[in-house]
């Protein structure tokens, strides 16, 4: 079992949290706590064995417990296979990196399928055995091809989306409809050179760092909460092309690691920032 939990920090709810988990036999294996010492906001995420027959029913008491002690608490249950689906443009480096990484069984999700506006991917989503979607999107289109998507991504009941380099500005109506997270990898260190061609900005700055960031997306651009950054130096010596194939590289790391850490029920969210657990 493992719960996450977030909200006003006071004496005591370490105590409170783990002498109920002890009190019905469970077992703490890992425990992180976090307090926003500007904001007065406490964060913990427990896991746990559980001595309980009924899973659920310990989940919800948890829940209702946390709640009582002012907590805003998710509780991920044993068993569970998080869903997820694959966005994706022109540039397919992100998703073989992340479909390959399942297949070897490092994530433990379901990808139930993959969407995008173009077709280079199509024969590579047939050879992984993975469903297929292709929606074209332009400016007259996008309306009635992200509600396409939405109502797709709706009937594989995914719980969270990633964008992995999947080069279209995601609408307020889109991601309100679509009611889960979305995780994007953006090819800069944000918040510097948000928009397209980073690498290209980056170059006519000189810049000496370039990065990557995964952050979930909002319906403001390359604006959502940071989950995940990497950099990598350059110099005067580095061309635009040789920007791009360094910090392709990034992508694949940073956007994987990501992942990973919102498969494992690391990422608690609060305001524009993000708090993630060893």
């Amino acid at each position: 079992m493992i719960a996450l939990l977030s909200g006003p920090d006071r004496r005591g709810i370490v105590a409170h949290l783990s002498g109920w988990i002890y009190e019905r036999g469970g077992n703490i294996i890992h425990a992180d706590q976090h307090r926003d010492h500007e904001e007065g906001v406490f964060f913990q995420r427990i896991e746990w064995d559980s001595a309980s027959d009924d899973l659920p029913a310990e989940a919800s008491e948890f829940r209702d417990y946390a709640d009582g002690l002012g907590m805003e608490t998710f509780v991920a249950l044993p068993g569970h296979v998080p869903t997820l689906a694959i966005l994706v443009s022109r540039f397919p480096h992100c998703f073989h990196d992340l479909v390959l990484r399942w297949k070897s069984g490092e994530f433990a999700c379901r990808i139930a399928c993959v969407i995008s506006n173009h077709e280079v991917v199509r024969r590579d989503c047939e050879n992984y055995g993975l469903p297929f979607h292709h929606i074209p999107v332009s400016r007259e289109t996008k309306a009635e091809a992200e509600s396409r998507q939405v109502d797709l991504l709706r009937e594989q009941g995914v719980d969270f989306v990633v964008l992995a380099r999947y080069m279209q500005v995601l609408s307020a109506d889109f991601l309100e409809r679509l009611g889960c997270q979305v995780i994007n990898i953006h090819h800069s260190f944000l918040p510097a050179f948000v928009g397209g061609r980073p690498y290209h900005q980056a170059h006519a700055r000189g810049v000496k760092l370039v990065g990557a960031t995964a952050h979930y997306a909002t319906a403001v651009l390359d604006d959502g909460p940071i989950i995940h950054q990497d950099v990598v130096r350059v110099s005067h010596r580095h061309n635009v092309a040789s920007l791009i194939r360094k910090g392709r590289d990034l992508e694949k790391i940073v956007l994987s690691q990501a992942v990973a850490w919102q498969l494992e029920h690391r990422i608690l969210v609060y305001g524009r920032k993000t708090v993630v657990f060893d």
